[in-house]
């Protein structure tokens, strides 16, 4: 594959990931969020080990070690996190939601500080300060010490969930896929994280998981669960593996402004002007994280 194919698949898998919260907003206004959830990694499951198979020809083995990591994986970045994403989606509008989570790679960079003893520069705290402010504005919807005082959402504490639920999941990651490949890894703590979200749902309101959905809502899940996770997850680990992981991870910068974009076409939300001024505060928070962590890494 060359270069520019690589780039063209990491454009498209911004583009799906961003279309995520798109999705999601519009499953969430008929269908309940946990069987949203558990419908989504069913059709993310069964693909996701369609491609092990076709990649590997057979299911690889775990031992002891790699299961309860793969379990660990499962528990925060797909049970808690979609539990968080979903229930979010109900009371916050996609973009918004999308410029609150684009903290993700500032939060993995100060859990990696704190939990793993990584180097903290002063590029990397001034990055973290400067996307903490946009994300503070964002959430007070103009207002950064409105979340300060107490004056935030159910919706807006949901999506932080989502933050730094996906940053343990990302630093579990960097620790399991030292012996487990990427795709694997996914697929099995998909599998972990959706038997864990079909039991909470069947013992929660067994009902709901009732296929009698619109054909815009399983459009939607569709969308989630095959190009937003299989194919999503796929081309961007394809990705790494050919640019490596510095450059593939400049893209996810794109996401926030996919999804901003993408729900102002299809759910015609406008978001206002002081919010988008915290996104862009978040989007340079971050950038400047990571040129640091680059050149510590170069």
């Amino acid at each position: 594959m060359s270069s520019a194919g690589t780039y063209l698949k990491l454009a498209l898998t911004m583009f799906f990931w961003g279309g995520t919260w798109v999705a999601a907003r519009i499953v969430v206004q008929e269908v309940p969020p946990l069987a949203a959830a558990v419908w989504r990694f069913l059709f993310s499951v069964v693909s996701l080990f369609a491609v092990v198979l076709w990649h590997y020809r057979r299911l690889l083995p775990l031992t002891r070690r790699e299961l309860g990591q793969v379990l660990a994986l499962g528990a925060t970045g797909i049970f808690l996190y979609n539990v968080c994403f979903l229930f979010g989606m109900q009371h916050m509008a996609a973009g918004r939601g999308a410029l609150v989570v684009a903290l993700n790679p500032v939060v993995v960079t100060l859990g990696a500080w704190l939990l793993l003893g990584e180097a903290m520069t002063r590029l990397k705290a001034l990055g973290s300060a400067v996307a903490l402010a946009g994300c503070l504005t964002v959430i007070g919807k103009g207002s950064p010490l409105a979340p300060l005082a107490g004056d935030i959402g159910l919706g807006e504490l949901l999506i932080l969930g989502c933050a730094v639920l996906w940053a343990a999941y990302t630093l579990i990651g960097r620790v399991a896929m030292r012996t487990i490949s990427p795709l694997v890894a996914t697929t099995y703590a998909s599998l972990a994280g959706w038997l864990m979200l079909l039991a909470v749902a069947l013992v929660h309101a067994p009902g709901d998981l009732a296929p009698h959905y619109s054909l815009r809502s399983w459009a939607a899940l569709l969308f989630l669960g095959l190009l937003g996770t299989t194919l999503g997850f796929t081309w961007f680990n394809q990705s790494v593996q050919k640019i490596g992981a510095a450059r593939a991870s400049i893209f996810i910068n794109l996401v926030p402004v996919a999804a901003v974009l993408q729900s102002a076409w299809l759910l015609d939300e406008r978001p206002g002007s002081s919010v988008l001024l915290g996104g862009l505060l978040v989007l340079a928070g971050v950038v400047l994280t990571q040129s640091s962590t680059r050149k510590v890494n170069a």
